[in-house]
């Protein structure tokens, strides 16, 4: 195994401690030969897998032939063979060996070095465009992040072996390129400049590996989506050895996932953080565990320090609250388990220890199936402490009590109440779309709970700001007859869809519009562009000053503009309750809405101390 000391060494240089990470995550990942040609870019890689006594080092001098040598070795192991080369023309020879990979099937794992972006396209010798340079040859191409010596980094490049090794053996298996740009120098001396964070600072997981030499992520490629037996006895086992354990739930849109992971999570006693587009927050399921104010306590650091879990399972996605990743990173050595149904890979985290690829509703039931085989005193779960599952229940009660209460004092017109008002508004049967931006975040933190039949939906695969009319008149033309369909957005997004209100008219389409107008980008209001005033509104506020009411006419909509909920509440019903294209426009303010968003987080602060 290579020299993981690094994570007490004060000075290195940073890319040699990528590249040693890089490679000690190789090898937990199964890699077990390599095959390198000679070259100076590549010397930080080569060096590394020199020192990794787990991977035995075969040296060719021909480009070519070392490609269809590893082949041919891939082949007879049936397993991952990694290749390296230098930058330039020496990975163009890798090509031939690809194409053969390709159509048979033969995992491998190419690796070439690259001269860092400063040094392409402008004469610097030995280097070629190599960003995909196998085109269609490859099944997954990375161009790698030059390297630092950070815990982020250091997860990035682990997760990123890890996958790499996994897509080359799914099937069908084939070639996966990962392109290094190295800067010099290319040695391992330390790197005066470039300091090393603290010793003390750094996550010893992502500095020095998972215990046990197991790999950072584990992948389970589920035939089918059936969940293999030693996929359901992984899992088991760490769900009975857990009493603080956590569900999260990202957007999901099978109904059939509903019942069997909250039944799941009430027999081994684990909240539920469901995000809204989960469709956890609505409708006749047992929704006493799913908890939906989190996106505000997880904001109190004392009740943060409180919480640490033993074992956290997502499913899906990741959700949109921002506290909640805070959270994750904060925890980043709890086993964090991702079940996702879908091939590719919803990891942006780069904190999960397993990535399941399976379909979710069955591993559910299967889990729940096998937990209650095991019913002997020794083997039976470790189901949560009440006072672990009471602790989060009470603080999402107290949380959603606090904001209801600061909520109602507010005399402006507040842009998240809109949230908390709808979950009383809507009938049974209602689609909700939602828009991007501001409108998917208050969503998250003020629509809590309700026990109508309701589908909640949005673009959350880009998460842009464009085609949300569209989309939401799209899926208005599809709704059954006595099942309204809302969109909330934002006024820019209104503003760059404003064409497909024409589908409306077209096709007699029924769509409530609850159009939030601050005039401008809200959400930049949040961030920290908003502390540089000379140039905010320009480049970031971005204000138009439009009045939609005319272009809401000229499309044959109804527009109202309401400043009291009263008229909010009357306006809602209406557009509920009758045909065609309805557009309710709230007037609010982006200053005074960042101010009262601090202002509920406060509350929200002092009533969880009150209670600890």
């Amino acid at each position: 195994m290579p020299d993981v000391s690094i994570v007490t060494q004060d000075s290195a240089n940073p890319a040699y401690i990528h590249a040693i990470v890089f490679v000690d995550e190789l090898q937990r990942a199964g890699i077990r030969n390599i095959v390198i040609c000679p070259g100076s870019r590549s010397t930080p890689l080569a060096m590394a897998f020199a020192a990794q006594t787990a991977i035995r080092t075969w040296t060719h001098v021909d480009e070519r032939s070392a490609a269809f040598f590893g082949l041919g070795m891939a082949k007879q192991l049936r397993k991952p063979v990694a290749l390296l080369c230098t930058s330039g023309t020496a990975a163009a020879n890798f090509l031939p060996a690809l194409v053969e990979a390709t159509l048979s099937h033969v995992p491998l794992l190419v690796l070439t070095a690259d001269r860092p972006h400063e040094l392409r396209d402008n004469g610097a010798p030995q280097s070629i465009n190599q960003n995909r340079l196998y085109g269609t040859y490859a099944k997954w191409f990375v161009e790698v992040a030059l390297p630092e010596a950070t815990d982020a980094a250091l997860r990035y490049i682990r997760t990123t072996a890890d996958r790499a090794v996994a897509t080359a053996q799914a099937i069908p298996a084939g070639p996966v390129h990962l392109n290094f740009p190295f800067r010099e120098p290319l040695t391992p001396e330390p790197i005066p400049e470039q300091p090393l964070p603290p010793v003390e600072q750094r996550d010893l997981v992502a500095w020095r590996g998972r215990p046990g030499n197991a790999p950072y992520i584990e992948v389970h490629n589920a035939p089918l989506g059936v969940p293999e037996n030693v996929t359901i006895g992984s899992i088991l086992r760490m769900v009975i050895e857990t009493q603080r354990g956590l569900f999260i739930v990202g957007p999901n849109d099978d109904p059939t996932l509903i019942e069997p992971l909250v039944r799941l999570a009430r027999y081994l006693g684990y909240p539920i953080l469901a995000d809204p587009l989960s469709q956890l927050r609505c409708g006749v399921h047992n929704r006493s565990i799913v908890l939906t104010s989190y996106d505000a306590f997880l904001r109190i650091d004392s009740f943060v320090e409180s919480v640490q879990p033993e074992l956290i399972m997502r499913f899906g996605a990741m959700p949109t609250s921002k506290p909640l990743l805070l959270y994750l990173k904060r925890y980043a050595s709890s086993p964090l388990v991702v079940i996702d149904g879908n091939s590719g890979w919803e990891e942006p985290t780069q904190l999960a220890s397993q990535l399941i690829h399976a379909e979710p509703t069955t591993l559910c039931q299967d889990l729940f199936n096998a937990l209650e085989q095991h019913q002997t005193s020794e083997e039976r779960p470790a189901v949560a402490s009440q006072s672990w599952l009471s602790l989060w229940q009470d603080t999402d009660k107290i949380t959603q009590q606090a904001l209801l209460n600061t909520i109602y004092n507010f005399k402006e017109i507040f842009e998240g109440r809109v949230c908390s008002e709808l979950a009383n508004l809507f009938q049974d049967g209602t689609t909700l779309y939602i828009g991007n931006s501001m409108p998917i975040r208050d969503l998250d933190t003020f629509f809590w709970s309700s026990k109508q039949r309701m589908r909640i939906i949005g673009n959350r695969g880009a998460n842009g700001i464009d085609g949300i009319i569209s989309s939401a008149l799209g899926a208005s033309s599809v709704a059954g007859q006595h099942e309204p369909t809302v969109l909330v957005l934002g006024d820019l997004s209104f503003f760059h869809d404003l064409n497909g209100l024409l589908a409306a008219r077209l096709h007699k389409l029924n769509l409530t519009i609850i159009l939030i107008n601050n005039d401008g980008g809200g959400i930049f209001s949040f961030l920290p562009q908003a502390a540089h005033s000379e140039h905010f509104e320009q480049l970031f506020g971005t204000p138009t000053g439009l009045d939609f009411r005319l272009v809401v006419e000229m499309y044959g909509g109804r527009f109202k503009r309401v400043d009291n909920w009263e008229f909010f509440h009357r306006a809602v019903d209406q557009g509920l309750h009758t045909d065609g294209l309805d557009v309710i426009e709230i007037p609010a303010e982006r200053t005074s809405n960042v101010k009262m968003h601090r202002q509920l987080w406060e509350a929200v602060k002092k009533a969880i101390m009150k209670t600890e």
